[in-house]
């Protein structure tokens, strides 16, 4: 995000917690490593029901889901059982489910903020659903979110980076201080709703492999100035752990501080910022266009 040679390295660490075994397996590890290496970060995250077994209705539709699913090893990243939830198996909720874990996050002082109620029908179904939808999807995943951390959001990274108007329409009715949903190269004001959008400019190492990632990531952060790292607990809180302990010593050596979104919106304000309205594009490794 080449805004300004001036400015400090940042790298802002953006944790979604999508599915329930990322919940309470990957979380607890991602904390685990996080407070070994002294360093904070931003989860945001999926509150209600995992209804991740519904994704087999993309395999029939989306050729491109299908090879994504073959790359990423899917069933031995996420397992069986989030496989069938939604459909063979009842949907457990997220977030709601392990209070202690949410405790945990924020007693370590990290940043909590809203991902998700339905991750999966958010991602598969939105273009299809209407806006009175929306509106009480919003309205029960914060309600659920209030309840589980204590306070309600002041910020929405949109599950799979997808938005439409509608939503950019209905987010006015909240009082978020910034926004993270798109995978725009730089921060900007979103139009009409005239709040700070903090991108995730970064790749996922979901859509470019391990290895490849890595060398993106550091290639990127040559160039120095703000950058935010993508992280799913269900991949770098599992088979991606080793992966992404090595890129974070390596960012670390780079000069970088690694903080949460919250410190990079510090950092943005007073920046003048320029205004603009996303657009959908299909990003390489990635099955559904997201918001760019």
């Amino acid at each position: 995000m080449h805004l300004s040679k001036k400015r400090t390295q940042v790298l802002g660490l953006k944790i979604d917690v999508d599915t329930y075994i990322g919940m309470k397996k990957g979380v607890p590890r991602l904390l685990s490593i996080l407070d070994e290496m002294s360093i904070k970060g931003t989860f945001f995250l999926s509150v209600g029901p995992d209804a991740s077994g519904r994704a087999i209705f993309q395999l029939i539709k989306n050729p491109s889901f299908l090879k994504k699913m073959i790359r990423t090893k899917a069933v031995s990243l996420y397992g069986l059982r989030t496989a069938l939830y939604g459909t063979l198996l009842p949907s457990p909720l997220i977030a709601m489910s392990f209070p202690d874990i949410v405790r945990q996050i924020i007693d370590q002082g990290h940043e909590v903020q809203f991902h998700a109620w339905d991750h999966r029908r958010w991602q598969d179904e939105l273009k299809d659903r209407s806006a009175a939808w929306i509106h009480k999807w919003f309205k029960t995943g914060i309600h659920g979110f209030e309840r589980v951390v204590g306070h309600v959001p002041t910020s929405f990274g949109a599950p799979a980076w997808m938005v439409d108007d509608r939503v950019m329409e209905i987010i006015k009715k909240y009082n978020f201080e910034y926004l993270s949903c798109t995978r725009a190269n730089f921060p900007f004001i979103h139009e009409n709703v005239n709040l700070l959008e903090i991108p995730s400019d970064l790749p996922c190492f979901e859509e470019v492999g391990f290895a490849r990632g890595i060398s993106l990531v550091e290639t990127t952060l040559e160039d120095g100035d703000i950058h935010v790292l993508p992280v799913h607990a269900e991949v770098e809180g599992g088979m991606g752990e080793q992966p992404f302990v090595k890129l974070i010593h390596t960012v670390k050596s780079m000069g970088y501080h690694i903080s949460p979104l919250a410190e990079i919106k510090t950092i943005l304000k007073g920046e003048d910022l320029t205004v603009r309205k996303y657009r959908m594009a299909l990003l390489p490794g990635r099955s559904v266009p997201c918001a760019v």
